[in-house]
């Protein structure tokens, strides 16, 4: 398996995994009227736009190429901590057929080197508070609920809430 830097060339494929991620992962969660509404066209358009300036920073894992999974990080965006020690997993998304192969686990891992190498101390993520799958996955990689929780609007009001993992110092 090679993780290397999405680019947006890469913008179709990333857009198909993302949304079959989505929908495999959040049906029950998210309303299957937002899950069904998403438009693969209209997300490889904003992935390629993200990409091309560079406003998403996201890396792919691949194999024979295949894309198996994608994460995607950066400097934290909440205001309540300090942005130049924090920085932040922006999503984790693989493709359900690759599910618990330990790929998750490598790009958890690779985020976190790539943020501790830019000088943040702490890695921050966001998942959905009834996401048991995705809690006990962070969990098990060492974050662990800070107490911070928001709601975000996925079709319906969804509690969301924040994780955090110490990286230590820059190497």
């Amino acid at each position: 398996m090679n993780i290397r830097r999405a680019t947006p060339d890469d913008a179709e494929p990333l857009a198909k995994l993302h949304i079959d991620s989505w929908r495999a992962a959040y049906r029950g969660l998210v309303p299957d009227g937002h899950l069904d509404s998403l438009d693969y066209r209209l997300r490889a358009q904003r992935f390629r736009d993200s990409l091309a300036q560079n406003a998403e920073e996201s890396y792919l894992a691949e194999q024979n190429g295949e894309i198996l999974g994608f994460v995607t990080l950066g400097a934290c965006r909440d205001a309540d901590v300090d942005q130049d020690t924090s920085g932040e997993i922006w999503g984790i998304y693989l493709a359900p057929g690759h599910w618990r192969k330990g790929i998750g686990t490598s790009l958890c891992r690779y985020a976190e080197r790539l943020l501790r190498t830019r000088g943040y101390r702490s890695a921050l993520l966001w998942a959905f508070a009834e996401n048991p799958q995705a809690r006990r996955f962070y969990e098990a990689m060492g974050f662990k609920a800070d107490g911070a929780t928001r709601t975000l609007n996925p079709g319906a009001a969804l509690k969301a809430v924040r994780y955090r993992r110490e990286l230590g110092k820059p190497k």
